[in-house]
């Protein structure tokens, strides 16, 4: 059998078993051990355990549990609702304030927390209704919340960027400097096109009788410069070379939860030990993903199936462009059936020798991966951003969401586009800080 066709028939089994509702690291675990045991003999199960703990060995992985109780402190706490709050106080005049209130939150309640449904469900469950009940229709109101979420895994930190710096062996410092550009970018095209449709619609263009004062304005500063601090320490120690990831996770959620204790009175222990025993049971489910994939993608070269992929590939004489395209369509098409840490961690050994060998950037590629993964959180038929949306809104049709969601969809792409024409956007920032 060729190492193209066992490649082949080994994804088509990851797949299957990810179509039964298989828990993810179980899925590349039984397959990498059914094709070890095929292709080596039993005696290749005595070296598994090995395999595993070796990928596990590496100091970086210690950054997402602490990434992980920074963005559930967050999450528990009223953080979303204050900073809506004071935006749509701030903003109120601008015409469309409410709906630029609503992406500007997501974003900045996204990048404290790193989580797409947690941000649709914090500021879904106040922006939403409030929309609605002054004239924005329903598709805006609940897509531009659903797309607004995704930015969690593009503005830094990122857990997703951090999966990606381990599977790709780059610098998870130079994936965060390059995806706050891109990141304001994409926060810039949402906010556009939902302008856009509210002139074109005449909805929430400043016909409100909102008022606030400028002590009313200034109410909620309080409680959003902690959080502001928390996310301007925390690069400022990542770029600025003053601590590692990991060290400057700690510390991001060391505050976080200091936070949460004294600004918002989290003093109940059972409220602390919730936070903690969910940032344990995801960490531990993401480090047992990565553990499996490693074993699936040494599976993988052992057949020689990732050698002759990246040499097929290469091979096909096509521009590098089309190669890019072609990539990117796969990983669209994965997306509409994967979460984003399975893409990554199965695709990336694959993809990486094929995108330096045809000259791109692994850091470029990386944020242009990372915004495939978020369309794949807004695209059916397993869009989880969408499914949050509609079980926040029940009276809110699903086809509706997805109509209000796919020009949102539309802005990633041109963003994509726009990463293509001017690779600067996600390369000058790293280079000019880090060098």
């Amino acid at each position: 059998m060729t190492p193209l066709l066992m490649g082949g028939i080994i994804f088509a089994v990851a797949l299957l078993l990810l179509a039964t509702g298989m828990p993810i690291a179980f899925a590349l675990g039984s397959t990498a051990l059914i094709f070890m045991v095929w292709s080596d003999g039993w005696g290749s199960v005595l070296y598994m355990a090995d395999t595993v703990f070796s990928g596990l060995d590496d100091f970086t992985l210690a950054s997402i549990p602490m990434f992980i109780i920074m963005g559930a402190a967050v999450a528990s706490s009223r953080a979303g609702s204050d900073l809506y709050e004071a935006l749509n106080r701030w903003l109120y005049k601008v015409p469309g304030s409410l709906v630029i209130s609503n992406i500007g939150a997501c974003a900045l309640f996204s990048a404290l927390t790193g989580s797409s449904p947690a941000t649709c469900a914090a500021i879904g469950k106040m922006g939403i209704p409030e929309m609605r009940r002054r004239g924005y229709e329903a598709d805006l109101a609940t897509g531009s919340i659903a797309a607004g979420g995704t930015l969690g895994i593009l503005i830094p930190p990122s857990v997703t960027m951090i999966l990606y710096g381990i599977a790709s062996e780059t610098s998870i410092g130079r994936l965060f400097i390059a995806g706050i550009l891109p990141g304001l970018l994409l926060t810039g095209l949402f906010i556009a096109w939902a302008l856009f449709l509210s002139w074109r619609r005449g909805t929430g263009l400043g016909k409100t009788n909102e008022s606030y004062s400028w002590a009313q304005r200034f109410e909620l500063l309080p409680r959003l410069l902690p959080l502001m601090g928390v996310i301007v320490g925390v690069i400022y120690a990542l770029y600025g070379g003053i601590a590692t990831p990991s060290e400057a996770a700690g510390v991001g959620a060391a505050l976080c939860l200091l936070m949460v204790i004294v600004i918002y009175r989290m003093w109940n222990f059972t409220a602390i030990w919730g936070i903690v025993r969910e940032a344990i049971r995801e960490s531990g489910m993401l480090l047992l993903i990565i553990g499996m994939s490693v074993l699936f993608s040494y599976a993988m070269s052992s057949s020689l199936v990732t050698q002759s992929v990246a040499q097929a590939i290469a091979e096909l004489n096509v521009n590098r462009w089309v190669l890019l395209g072609i990539i990117n369509m796969l990983l669209l098409v994965l997306g509409c059936f994967l979460p984003p840490a399975a893409i990554i961690l199965m695709t990336t050994p694959i993809i990486l020798p094929v995108i330096t060998a045809a000259g791109f950037d692994p850091i470029w590629f990386g944020v242009v991966l990372t915004i495939n993964m978020e369309l794949g959180l807004i695209t059916p038929p397993v869009g989880l951003n969408l499914f949050v949306i509609n079980g926040i809104t029940p009276d809110v049709k699903l086809t509706t969401i997805l109509r209000g969601a796919f020009p949102f969809m539309m802005c990633m792409v041109l963003s994509i586009v726009l990463l293509c024409v001017f690779p600067e956007i996600a390369t000058w920032l790293p280079t000019y800080l880090m060098g």
